[in-house]
């Protein structure tokens, strides 16, 4: 592999369901990076508001549309990822932005020099309503044996992987709610153990929110099923070690929320 020359297309998957509000700043993040060889696949839950239009007037030189009604934002993102065309796979879900305008770049470059399966790195929590206010930064750390039944994994959106590595490892469990993004990234970095670099960046901006933590609801169910296909689902000092080690994590992710 000539790694100067390494410009592989990135599939940057959308999915969308009446996101107008937030549309905006996720497809200019992506309108601004440097790395020009991308292609944009919007997966559209049949929106009613301007959501489409909005991305369309933005003129994407490569640009799919499926819109229909979906299961789920895993069935939506399987969708995503079957028609994609690009070697690598970006899931920016429609209220997150990349963090700044050499993103694509850092990804394509980490792919090259390291010769992995995925990447992933940091994110950053910001208000719903106010993206200049931080509320957590969330640093991964690398990937260390059995640290998902500590509750750690890495955040879902700088989860980036080569197609390839979905058609070796088989796509998101969409019968498992929203614990499908756990699921698959343990199976990907603790069973299947796929070669992968930790890039200790900011690659991702979120609105705090998203499906699994929007509500008090969500977060239970979304644990309850992550407790269950890691078999701690019945033992009790188990199941007390996973959660005092995510509530340790997550208390220290809202202190640094400056650290950028």
């Amino acid at each position: 592999m000539n790694k100067k020359n390494y410009k592989p297309l990135i599939s940057i998957i959308i999915c969308t369901n009446n996101s107008e509000e937030s549309i905006i700043e996720n497809i200019n993040s992506i309108k601004s990076q440097t790395y020009k060889n991308y292609e944009v696949v919007v997966v559209d839950n049949l929106s009613s508001d301007s959501t489409i239009n909005i991305i369309k007037k933005k003129k994407f030189h490569k640009i799919k549309f499926v819109i229909e009604k979906d299961y789920g934002i895993y069935n939506a993102i399987n969708k995503g990822i079957k028609i994609s065309s690009g070697k690598i796979i970006s899931i920016l879900h429609s209220d997150d932005y990349y963090h700044d305008n050499n993103i694509l770049n850092i990804i394509t470059k980490s792919f090259a020099k390291n010769n992995v399966d995925l990447i992933y790195g940091n994110l950053i929590y910001v208000k719903k309503n106010n993206i200049k206010k931080k509320l957590r930064y969330w640093k991964s750390g690398k990937y260390i044996k059995n640290n998902f039944y500590k509750g750690w994994s890495p955040p879902h959106p700088t989860f980036i992987c080569k197609k390839s590595t979905y058609l070796k490892g088989g796509f998101y469990k969409e019968n498992i709610g929203n614990a499908a993004d756990i699921e698959l990234m343990h199976r990907y970095l603790a069973l299947l153990n796929f070669k992968y670099k930790y890039i200790n960046k900011t690659l991702i901006t979120m609105r705090y929110g998203g499906t699994s933590n929007k509500n008090l609801k969500n977060i239970i169910l979304q644990n309850f099923q992550i407790l269950k296909f890691l078999n701690l689902n019945k033992n009790l000092i188990k199941v007390l070690v996973f959660f005092l080690y995510k509530i340790k994590a997550r208390i220290k992710q809202f202190i640094n929320s400056y650290a950028e």
